[in-house]
């Protein structure tokens, strides 16, 4: 199948980007983070798209950018938290090396603060991001190839149980 060597999906604040830069340093390849694309592609935040077009036409951006990062990237691919919501980023996640980097409430608060920088968490944090989590870990388990928990690990130890979940090598 064609398409990115590793993809790693999960909750806001988990280090997706963090940890997905390692591993394709360690890999030798590139790296691609649809939340970027999406950015650069609408000249804008993401904050700034929930706040002027709501969360519906957030999503639909989201599910193009990343289709198009699925067919156009062979290396690591870091994905939104919330476009596992999408049945059919779902159903084109099938097949490939998924990793669901995972984490507890008390781990989230403390790496991004909770904030509301984050459009989905502006009121209540902690109760909004439990909720979220409740209505998605199904969603992350579903799809992934392997599930590694980030909580008291530093990147590089994510990154090398990822490597390890997968049985994958460095370059």
């Amino acid at each position: 199948m064609s398409g990115p060597l590793v993809v790693l999906v999960g909750p806001m604040g988990v280090g997706k980007s963090t940890v997905g830069q390692l591993l394709a340093e360690r890999l030798g390849v590139p790296y691609r983070d649809t939340d970027d694309d999406i950015v650069t592609g609408q000249g804008r935040t993401i904050a700034d798209i929930f706040v002027e077009e709501g969360e519906p036409a957030f999503r639909a951006i989201e599910k193009v950018a990343v289709e198009a990062a699925l067919a156009g990237h062979d290396g690591v691919l870091a994905l939104g938290g919330g476009s596992i919501l999408d049945a059919g980023t779902r159903e084109l996640l099938t097949g490939r090396r998924v990793v669901y980097l995972s984490m507890d409430v008390e781990e989230a608060a403390r790496r991004t603060g909770l904030n509301a920088a984050r459009p989905l968490l502006a009121v209540n944090p902690r109760k909004q991001w439990r909720e979220l989590m409740e209505a998605r870990r199904h969603l992350y388990e579903g799809v992934a190839t392997a599930v590694v928990a980030t909580d008291d690990r530093t990147p590089e130890e994510v990154a090398q149980a990822a490597l390890d979940a997968l049985e994958l090598k460095d370059v």
